[in-house]
């Protein structure tokens, strides 16, 4: 005899209203950009359990960053083809995959191979989400999506980045038991994904998707060069944080307690991540000029605080770039959530975020190069002026296009 309990749907196949999947989507995205800025602090474990060097450092640091541009590339519009919900659980399992390693990990090799699987994970979550968000996005607040794609990502490194620290500084078993956390969370954004809905029709040209490209539709093409200067300044600063922060905090400041550098990337992603919720509701033009003025007083800021030995003008510089990275994050991925059509936000949000990745790794490694060679000091005083040049050419170039 049937009864009521055998003709319920299993919980799995229960749907999440459309708000709940929205708020579901912003919380893996999170989860995501967390887990990508957790090894920040625990590379000055690793550099002193296995003794390598500054170069080593921003290496492991790097290849990341190819893993992840080589998924947008490859993996960026494959979601507006076979659908949302596909490509955001292989990422999230290859996620779980390379999680696993980075608990096992006990040399460079290993950490290296566990950065790379992170970032081919990465680029196919984010883009996928970014998407999702635009297409969940309610109606009667058109601006959601944009802000929270934002948000979201600069807000989980500054989670990430902090929560690390702390468990670094006072959990037991630093290189491991923050992996097993974030493996837990992942396996719960597997169960998430199993209930959202699917947004994003079927359409053929799959497989023609995964041949390598950057396409710009021709009517976006001077919107989205207009972005370029601003993108490219606030993701060099945030490479610098992510990639050296640490060690700097340790290497020039002497502040060698592991929650502090945490805390250096927090202070730089959280202030991002208020400044993009307080300016949501600025004309873009007005958060753009913000973004390209302070991210340009803030590495000056910086640079002096470094030069002075200063702990409080770094930190003030530092705050100063959050809120000019978190501006730039919402102007130009706000700008780009609502200038795409449905069927080119998948790829134009890979076009954003591999020219973000790009800005993010490349003078990084540069910087890790320079470090081992010139000293921390040195690289930080180069890096910092160079943000600077960076963020006065935004301004000129947005004052130029917007009169």
């Amino acid at each position: 005899m049937t009864t009521v309990a055998d003709t319920r749907p299993g919980l799995l196949d229960r749907r999440l209203s459309r708000p709940a999947a929205f708020a579901a989507i912003a919380a893996i995205l999170l989860t995501f950009a967390a887990a990508s800025a957790a090894p920040s602090p625990m590379y000055v474990v690793y550099q002193r359990l296995w003794g390598f060097s500054e170069s080593t450092l921003t290496v492991i640091f790097a290849v990341y960053v190819v893993g992840l541009i080589g998924s947008l590339l490859v993996l960026g519009a494959l979601s507006d083809h076979v659908g949302r919900r596909p490509v955001l659980a292989a990422a999230i399992l290859l996620e779980a995959v390379s999680l696993v390693l980075f608990l096992a990990a006990g040399n460079v090799g290993v950490l290296l191979a566990a950065r790379v699987l992170q970032g081919i994970a990465t680029g196919a979550a984010f883009t996928t989400l970014g998407a999702a968000l635009v297409d969940l996005n309610p109606p009667h607040s058109p601006g959601r999506a944009g802000l929270i794609n934002g948000i979201a990502p600069v807000s989980g490194l500054a989670v990430g980045a902090l929560g690390t620290g702390a468990l670094v500084q006072f959990a037991p078993a630093p290189t491991h038991f923050v992996w097993a956390v974030l493996l837990a969370a992942m396996l719960l954004a597997g169960l998430l994904v199993a209930r959202i809905p699917e947004t994003s029709a079927r359409r053929p040209g799959a497989a023609a998707s995964l041949a390598p490209r950057l396409g710009i539709p021709a009517r976006l093409r001077a919107d989205v060069f207009a972005l370029l200067p601003i993108i490219v300044a606030s993701w060099a600063i945030g490479g610098l944080y992510l990639s050296l922060g640490p060690s700097v905090a340790a290497g020039v400041f002497g502040l060698e307690n592991r929650l502090i550098g945490g805390f250096v990337v927090t202070l730089l992603c959280g202030t991002g991540a208020v400044t993009s919720y307080v300016l949501r509701a600025a004309p873009t033009r007005r958060v753009l000029t913000i973004a390209g003025a302070l991210l340009t007083a803030g590495a000056v800021i910086g640079v002096l605080g470094v030069e002075f030995a200063s702990v409080a003008l770094a930190a003030a510089g530092t705050v100063v770039s959050g809120i000019g990275f978190g501006a730039s994050a919402l102007a130009s991925f706000g700008t780009l959530a609502q200038i795409a059509a449905p069927a080119e936000r998948g790829e134009l949000f890979a076009v954003a975020l591999v020219i973000a990745y790009l800005a993010f790794s490349v003078p990084a490694v540069i910087a890790g190069v320079s470090a081992t060679s010139a000293g921390l000091h040195a690289t930080a005083l180069v890096y910092g002026s160079a943000v600077a040049v960076l963020g006065a050419l935004a301004l000129l170039a947005q004052r130029r296009r917007l009169g």
